[in-house]
């Protein structure tokens, strides 16, 4: 494991973990128990799911005691572009802004890849993570992709600076 942010200093750590590790899965087993229970279903993402064959980087960030509390992947799209996948933050992490850090390290770690041009896809049962994605920059645009047409879904994209 490598070692990519640590912000603040002493607050968490994050890296790049493998996508089949343990406490990256529990974060992600966690996000779908909380995404299944706010719309009522398990049938909510279109699309295929991501996995560890498409997933460029996959980033947990633990606090203090090593305790896996954020998470966040990259799925290339093609040319200069991505998508964020499992951006998540367990509740008693939330609002402490490991979500920001996570996501810069994700745009620092897509810049390093290449990508100028990162997109996402969150639900109209996410209202806190529509907030978080505005405030940090990222525009509405048209549904893409397999999310085109899907009525749950909202997309937004941000385009990197490149130096």
């Amino acid at each position: 494991m490598v070692t990519v942010q640590e912000e603040p200093p002493g607050r968490w750590r994050i890296a790049e973990e493998d996508w089949d590790a343990p406490d990256g899965a529990a974060l992600r087993a966690a996000q779908r128990a909380e995404l299944d229970a706010r719309y009522g279903s398990d049938d909510h993402e279109p699309g295929t799911a991501p996995t560890a064959a498409d997933v460029a980087v996959f980033l947990v960030a633990r606090d203090e005691l090593g305790t896996a509390v954020a998470c966040g992947g990259l799925r290339p799209l093609g040319p200069g572009s991505a998508e964020v996948k499992r951006m998540y933050v367990r509740p008693g992490s939330r609002g402490s802004g490991v979500a920001t850090a996570v996501l810069r390290e994700l745009e620092r770690a897509a810049g390093r890849l290449g990508v100028t041009r990162l997109l996402l896809e969150t639900g109209t049962a996410q209202p806190e993570a529509v907030r978080f994605y505005e405030r940090e920059g990222y525009e509405r645009i048209e549904n893409f992709g397999s999310y085109a047409g899907e009525p749950l879904s909202l997309c937004y994209a941000r385009d990197l600076v490149t130096s």
